[in-house]
């Protein structure tokens, strides 16, 4: 097996992976993913792939994250996984589906827009 590169995107999140034969280590930004994610539930959102499809110790993963929260940059790390779990064996791409782990969610934040407090707030109307 090469390389696997994808790519996983999550409101303003982007994370970039590449995924080869190993024991199971990842690596987001030169550091553990368990150290860059604090939090249990973050680090269970990365490793949710891995862990429905059984390739917890299968493959060493490296990522790149920027943008965004930390919530949206493990979302993003979990579609970018999903997407190479299923380019490697195709066979695990109704198991992820049906977790909701190969969509792309497309939910951004509303822009704001000028003359308005916020994207959809508006000033306080006085009639008189």
């Amino acid at each position: 097996m090469e390389v696997i590169n994808t790519i996983g995107r999550r409101k303003t999140s982007t994370a970039r992976i590449y995924v080869n034969k190993g024991k199971g280590s990842i690596t987001v930004n030169g550091i553990d993913y368990k150290e860059y994610f604090k939090t249990g539930t973050l680090q269970y959102k990365v490793a949710q792939p891995l862990v429905l499809t059984n390739n917890n110790d299968k493959f060493d993963i490296t990522v790149n994250v920027d943008g965004g929260g930390v919530n949206g940059q493990a979302e993003a790390v979990r579609l970018a996984i999903s997407r190479a779990l299923v380019e490697n064996d195709a066979q695990v791409k109704p198991t992820l589906r049906a977790a909701g782990l190969v969509t792309r969610d497309p939910r951004m934040v509303e822009r704001k827009k000028p003359g308005h407090k916020k994207a959809r707030k508006r000033f306080q109307f006085s009639k008189r």
